[in-house]
């Protein structure tokens, strides 16, 4: 089965913000939007919302054996993996077990997030 799909809308319309599911653990500070999803790869597509002045230091960085790529959308995330300011159009293909995070923000972020669970190495 192929990964979900919908017609064209705006995720990022404020009536829409009761479709975004906080992330646990960091509630109040980022949720999450499944853009699409495949229930047979696992493969998904979401938006990550960080608002201002969240930071995610407490859970510390992350990896996971599989691939990703992740675009910024919007306002800037702060990667203390890699001691740098992401801004806006800033894009990563992450390969599996690459350390990322943790991360904060100032003014907020919007991030992209293509994850392929199954291309697990």
């Amino acid at each position: 089965m192929p990964k979900s799909t919908t017609t064209y809308w705006n995720p990022l319309n404020p009536d829409l913000d009761g479709k975004w599911n906080p992330i646990a653990g960091l509630e109040g500070m980022v949720e999450e939007l499944t853009l699409s999803q495949d229930p047979d790869t696992c493969e998904y597509t979401r938006l990550t919302r960080f608002y201002a002045n969240a930071d995610t230091n407490a859970l510390g960085g992350k990896s996971h054996p599989y691939p990703e790529e992740v675009f910024i959308v919007s306002g800037r995330l702060y990667d203390r993996a890699f001691d740098m300011w992401l801004e806006s159009g800033h894009y990563a293909s992450r390969p599996p077990h690459e350390i990322h995070g943790p991360f904060k923000t100032d003014i907020g972020c919007v991030v992209l997030e293509i994850s392929f669970p199954n291309r697990v190495v």
